[in-house]
Parts: structure tokens; sequence; C-alpha cells
């Protein structure tokens, strides 16, 4: 340290071992006060829930609780963004779904097309050649 210059305090730890000798048996203000021995910090809301509970304290210095307020004002608050909607793997091709119909009401027992179907339903990917077979069934069907 140089001439001048007075050792920094540390609020925190202080606030935390006031908030020990007021609650002596809270298992919240234990568990802050080892996690900050061991990680040497405490997240925005973890020291929001110390500054609430320090806040009982009858005798606390009004500083100490400012310092630690001041300190939970300068981190950053985290949002969580909402999540995106479910959009399903597979859109059914509303042309293909017509194409079927449209043979299945000219011929209800075509088996090729009550397969197709099937797949279609299940929301299988219809390949381009199968594609192509519902075209020319459409084709046979219209004349």
């Amino acid at each position: 340290m140089s001439k001048g210059r007075k050792p920094e305090i540390d609020s925190i730890n202080v606030l935390l071992e006031e908030c020990i000798m007021a609650f002596p048996v809270s298992s919240f203000i234990i568990s802050l006060y080892k996690q900050y021995q061991q990680r040497g910090s405490l997240s925005k809301k973890q020291l929001q829930g110390l500054y609430d509970k320090a806040s009982g304290i009858q005798d606390l210095a009004p500083g100490k609780l400012a310092a630690v307020e001041a300190i939970i004002k300068r981190m950053p608050t985290r949002f969580k963004s909402a999540l995106p909607e479910n959009k399903p793997l597979y859109e059914k091709d509303e042309g293909t779904g017509e194409m079927i119909d449209f043979i299945l009401s000219k011929n209800p027992n075509h088996k090729r097309v009550i397969f197709l179907k099937a797949k279609y339903e299940n929301n299988e990917v219809l390949t381009p050649t199968e594609l192509s077979e519902l075209k020319k069934f459409v084709e046979v069907f219209k004349k």
C-alpha cells in the first residue's frame, strides 16, 4: 500500500458478519457467507436478499446498508428472454394434401395414394419422386 491510501473495507463481508451476529441460526446467511468466502462474490439477487435481511437489524449503521445498496445498484440486471415459439419440424404442404384428396375422391381404393396419404398424415416428407407420381395421377384422373 502506498502512503495516504486507506485499506479498502469489504462492505459485503462486514454486512455478512453483522447478519451472522444478529441471526446466528439463519441457514440463508450462513450459506451466503460460505459462498462469499469461497468465490469472493455474490449475485445481485443474493445481495438483495442479504440487504433485505440486514435491513431488519436494529443497531446496524445505515452506512453499511448504503454501501451494499450502492453495490447492488451498480450491478447489471439480467433478464431472461422469452422462449421462441415452438414450430413443427415439418409443415404439411396443402397442395399435396389437396392432390391426395382429389385422387382418392376419384378412386378411393388406390393403394399407392393411400400409402402416400398415410405418409403425409404422419408428417413424413414425400420425396420428389412421390410428388411427381401424385401429379401424374392427378393428370390421369382429370381426363
